[in-house]
């Protein structure tokens, strides 16, 4: 362990994990409801979404809300299939309207049985899935577990059985699990721990991890992020991925 990357790590998580932090971030788009569920669903869409850049992510998770009538736990459990059509146009990228369907259709179904979006991670069974990867890899499976789901929507959500690193779904992990008192990271998932949390790896955060030895893997890929979150864990066992701020913040904001 290198007490210099430490020191530098801490001084960048101070730095950056501040409520400055959320206005230029998709994280934002969830801090824009007080209910559980609608932080659950605003943040699961905007984490998805998390495509590109930043202001375009965020106008246009605005825009999903917009058609959501910025109550989506109400819209997703209540529509009526006339209201369906208020979603009919949406694009992002490559994610467009047959997915958001889907997925609102998928929540649907979800929501009517479950009362939070934790237990699609967790497991409802008598053995408690208990890694990252067993979690990631439920979720999938879950979700496109409909007969009715399009093989075109898989993309959209990453699965370490395919070996992704899952930057996105991580990041939304972290959103809902991590809790500290800086107001950003929302804590409201408590049958997981801060402690098994896998570090998003974007293009930033892979680029400064390289630079400071904490990733030697050349491929992005699951196995990349384990390697990053165990020497990250040599940090700060408990709450590792609370580097995740300073490694962003180091790549995007000062082009480390």
């Amino acid at each position: 362990m290198s007490a210099q990357i430490k020191a530098l790590l801490e001084d960048r998580y101070r730095r950056y994990n501040t409520l400055e932090f959320i206005d230029n971030d998709p994280i934002c788009i969830p801090h824009r409801f007080a209910h559980k569920q609608d932080i659950e669903l605003a943040g699961f869409f905007a984490s998805i979404l998390a495509w590109g850049q930043r202001k375009t992510i965020i106008n246009k998770c605005t825009e999903l809300m917009t058609r959501l009538d910025n109550a989506p736990y109400q819209f997703i459990l209540h529509h009526q299939d006339e209201d369906l059509k208020n979603l009919l146009g949406f694009k992002h990228r490559t994610f467009n309207d047959t997915d958001l369907l889907y997925l609102v259709h998928f929540f649907r179904r979800f929501y009517e049985q479950h009362d939070t979006l934790e237990e699609a991670f967790i497991g409802t069974g008598h053995s408690p899935l208990t890694t990252q990867k067993a979690r990631l890899e439920y979720f999938y499976n879950l979700v496109f577990s409909l007969p009715e789901a399009p093989h075109r929507t898989r993309k959209h959500i990453s699965t370490p059985a395919k070996k992704s690193a899952c930057k996105r779904v991580n990041m939304y992990l972290r959103w809902m699990v991590r809790k500290d008192e800086s107001g950003v990271d929302f804590g409201i998932w408590n049958r997981m721990s801060p402690a098994d949390l896998i570090c998003p790896c974007d293009v930033h955060v892979q680029r400064v991890a390289r630079k400071l030895n904490l990733i030697e893997r050349s491929q992005s890929d699951w196995a990349m992020a384990e390697e990053l979150i165990a020497h990250l864990r040599a940090y700060d066992p408990l709450d590792p991925v609370k580097y995740d701020f300073a490694l962003f913040g180091l790549g995007i904001e000062e082009k480390f």
